[in-house]
Order: structure tokens, then sequence, then C-alpha cells
């Protein structure tokens, strides 16, 4: 669909200020920007063509997508185009207020809300003749209110993952406007499912297509997981047979799970050659029956395992499960806005705990895991944000320095070089003034030589951007803290920083 109706808005000033008032599509207000400044996750563009007087504003998405965006963190798709949104407004004013409809709710509600809607807009001032006058100039077809709320909710469905708006300082995501999409694990699982059923239904193709694929096999076990049946389990053999060659995964453990849970004492022989494929199998698999072992031993072994690690529901799987399988599949964009949303929750929720009388403390483990997650998914900012907090939260000196320590390195990476040097300070006065007797031996250890090999390559970074009094300082810094090491622990960086002094001579 074209933007015709916006051109023609643009050219007439009497329809303007009609799709203005009494339909708050505002195109004066575009001049304005929204209340803050935002961004797409996707990193994709976004156009301001219009506002309204409640600080909300119309975005255009690359794909001629409009976005809304209200001004209490909210956003959502609302149509296919310009022209379609325009329909939605004129077609149904007050549509904020129809975002929980669906077709589903049937043509009765969804006339009953319109008609109870229109009628409260009606007692403050008109839209019948401003409608028809609209719809008329800019050549629209009258349509039913169950007609826009379908395409309404249909759009709204779209707005996951490729236009989830970010707050641009701070990196959070903007609520949801309307209904959510299917959970995370639905579309990262559909493939599993699709090869499940092939592999049940004898496809022996597809036996060998999926056992030689590690994705394939890692997602067809996942859907096994939470589709159980007796007639898997030859299948489920072949799987595990093949899914040593991983090594050790969650999903080898689960597969020997799902084998062992059947109590065939004849499966003993593969379970315990799978557990020595290597050491790290070895410890994954511990606990594991020995020889000779009854079926009722086998199946308590796999039931522990299942019941403290697996499970029936997809909805109980860490989110992780389903960001790395999705980044497997190359889902980044489903992978990322979860993350993102995850990371939301975390923020949130040390929000909670800061408030006078909070009894908890936060678990600061899965930070380090989000930041990590972002930094393999490219998105340097999130990973920024998620480590940021994760080293504000330790409480050792030698937390504090190493997780410093990764957050001034991510900042290198990132290009925010002053942040870097004072992420590192903060690594310096941990070593000088540490409180506790955590970094009692860091000359002696890899924490030790990752410092000060940071603080060399902050010192090149800073002597390339054309920085030298900052490299010339920080190469102090980083050259007294390597005369602090042990050997072992300095050989590995003299050569970076015999380099690094070079350099900084050169640009001094």
């Amino acid at each position: 669909m074209t933007d015709h109706a916006l051109w023609l808005l643009r050219q007439d000033r009497r329809l303007a200020e009609l799709a203005a008032f009494p339909f708050n599509f505002d195109l004066d207000r575009a001049a304005h920007g929204h209340v803050e400044e935002v961004r797409l996750a996707s990193g994709g563009p976004l156009e301001t063509v219009a506002g309204d007087d409640t600080g909300g504003t119309y975005f255009v998405c690359a794909d001629g997508s409009v976005l809304y965006a209200d001004s209490e963190g909210a956003a959502g798709i609302i149509g296919s185009s310009v022209d379609e949104t325009l329909e939605l407004v004129i077609g149904l004013p007050g549509w904020r207020g129809y975002t929980h409809l669906s077709p589903d709710d049937g043509e009765e509600k969804i006339l009953a809300c319109a008609a109870e809607t229109e009628e409260e807009i009606r007692e403050y001032f008109g839209i019948d003749e401003e409608r028809a006058e609209l719809r008329a100039a800019l050549g629209f077809p009258k349509r039913s209110p169950v007609e826009l709320v379908g395409r309404l909710r249909a759009a709204l469905l779209r707005t996951e993952p490729d236009f989830v708006l970010l707050n641009a300082d701070e990196g959070c995501a903007y609520e949801r406007i309307g209904p959510a999409g299917p959970p995370l694990w639905e579309p990262v699982l559909a493939a599993g499912r699709a090869d499940l059923a092939r592999l049940r239904d004898g496809d022996r193709t597809a036996w060998r297509e999926v056992a030689e694929d590690p994705v394939r096999r890692r997602l067809t076990l996942r859907a096994a997981q939470f589709d159980r049946a007796e007639g898997d389990l030859e299948l489920l053999r072949h799987l595990l047979r093949h899914e040593t060659r991983s090594s050790m995964t969650d999903e080898l453990r689960l597969a020997a799970v799902l084998v062992g849970l059947r109590g065939d004492t004849g499966d003993l022989p593969l379970l315990l050659e799978v557990r020595e494929t290597d050491y790290d199998t070895a410890c994954g698999l511990g606990g594991m029956p020995e020889p000779g072992a009854g079926a009722n031993e086998l199946r308590e072994w796999a039931r522990a395992l299942d019941e403290s690690m697996f499970g029936t529901d997809p909805s109980d799987e860490p989110v992780s499960t389903w960001t790395d399988l999705a980044c497997d599949q190359g889902m980044t964009d489903l992978a990322r806005v979860a993350l993102i949303r995850e990371l939301d929750t975390i923020f949130m929720d040390q929000s909670r705990l800061r408030r006078p009388g909070a009894p908890h403390t936060l678990a600061t483990a899965p930070l380090s895991g989000l930041a990590r997650d972002f930094e393999k998914l490219g998105d340097l900012p999130q990973a920024l944000r998620a480590q940021g907090l994760y080293a504000a939260l330790q409480a050792t000196a030698w937390d504090r320095a190493s997780a410093r320590r990764t957050l001034a390195r991510l900042e290198r990476e990132a290009g925010r070089l002053p942040q870097a040097a004072d992420s590192l300070a903060a690594v310096r006065v941990a070593l000088a003034t540490p409180g506790d007797d955590s970094l009692r031996y860091w000359q002696q250890v890899n924490l030790g030589s990752f410092i000060a090999e940071e603080h060399y390559r902050l010192a090149l970074a800073l002597a390339a951007a054309g920085r030298p009094e900052e490299a010339r300082v920080l190469l102090t810094a980083a050259d007294a803290i390597l005369g602090e090491l042990s050997e072992n622990a300095a050989n590995g960086i003299r050569e970076l920083a015999a380099r690094t002094a070079a350099r900084v001579r050169e640009v001094n």
C-alpha cells in the first residue's frame, strides 16, 4: 500500500487539520520529535511523521510499517503503512481503547465497544461529519470496526522482534501495546517438532540428516523432552549416540535421561559408553548406575536429573535455552529481544530491592551470562548494560576487579575510551584497598595478567585515538601492575607491554 493519503494531508491544510483534530494524527507535532531519544533494537531506521496530544509519536519504519510510541514507555506496530494507519485512527477514534480486542471476541462485543467509545467522544466534539469528509477526500472506504480491530491486532502482533523500541540512552525496551505474541519457545522449537514427527514416521532420510546436523539434533531432542512418547526409545538411542560428537551438552544429558527413564537395563552399556566419551561428559553424567544395576535404579537416576534439570513444560526452561537455540537457527533478532526483556526484568528487580525494607538480594550470575550472550550477538550497548550492573553488584574485591576489568574491555571495544579508563581506575582501587583478602594472590594468577593486559590494550587504543596524555598515564599504571606480577604471570604480556610503550612514545 502506498502512502498517497499522507501526501494529500501534506498538500491540503484543511485535511491536515481534520486529521489532527478530532482524530489526533497531527503532522505538525512531527517537528517536535518524541519525548525521549529512541531507537529500534534491530538497528533499523525510524522517521517521525506525526504525533498526538498525549505525547505519543507515529514513526515510519524501513518497510513502511507505522510504529506508535506513547509517552509512558509502550509501543507497537499499528499499520503496514501510513495510509493504513490513517484509516485506523479515522475509523476507530480512541483506538488505544481497542488494543485488548481481537476478532475472536465477536462482532457484538466489538461493535458495542465502538459505540460506547464514540458516544463518549461525541459528548465533547463531533466526529461523524469530519470522518465522512476525510474518508471521501483521502479515498478511504467505510470499514467496520470489526475489520479495523482485526487489522490492528494483526499489526500489533508483528511488533516483535523486528520493531521493538528502545530508550536510546538507557537501552531498555518499551512495553508492548496490546497482545504478546507466542512464547519464545514456540517459534524456536517449531523445526524440532517437525523433525521429531518425521523420525516417528520412520523417514530414514530424516534419521540420517537430523543425526548428522548438530542444531537439528539438539532441537529434536528438545522437542522429545516436551512431547514424550513410548515409541521414541530407538530414535532417542540414535540421537544419543550422535550427540556424543558434541561432547558434553545439555542435550546429551537430556538424551541420556530420556533413554534412562524407560528403565531398560539393556541400555546401560550404551549409557556407560557415552559417559566415558571424555572427562566433561563423565562429570556431566555423574551418578549413573554401574553395570549390573536394576531397572528401578536406572529410572531413579534419570528421574532425579529430569526433575532437577529438565521436566515437561517448555515455559520452565531458562530463557537462555531458547535464545541459544534461536541464535543457532539464525533467529538473532528474536534472541536479542528476549534477552533485552530478560535484562529489563533484572533491572526492575534491582530497582525494587533498593526500596527501604527490601529483604532480598539479587542473584548476579544471570547478568554475567547475559553480557556474554549480548557480546556474541554483537550488541555491545546491551552487553555493557548487563556487565555494568553486574560489576556494580559485586561484593568481594576479587569479583569487583574481575567484573570491572571485563567492563573496561567491552567499553574499549565499543569505543568508549574515557569510560574504560574509569573502569580500570576502579580496578586499581580494588587492588590497592581491597577491604578483604580475596585478592591476596592476584599477582600470581591469571587475573593479574588480564588486568595488566587490558591496561596496555587501552593505552594502545588511546594512542590510536590521538589521546597521548591519557595513553601515557595508563601506560604508567600498566607498567606498575606488570612490575607486581610474578614471573609466570608476567611472561605472556611482556611483548604487548613493549609494543605499547613504543607506540605511546611514538605518538608523544
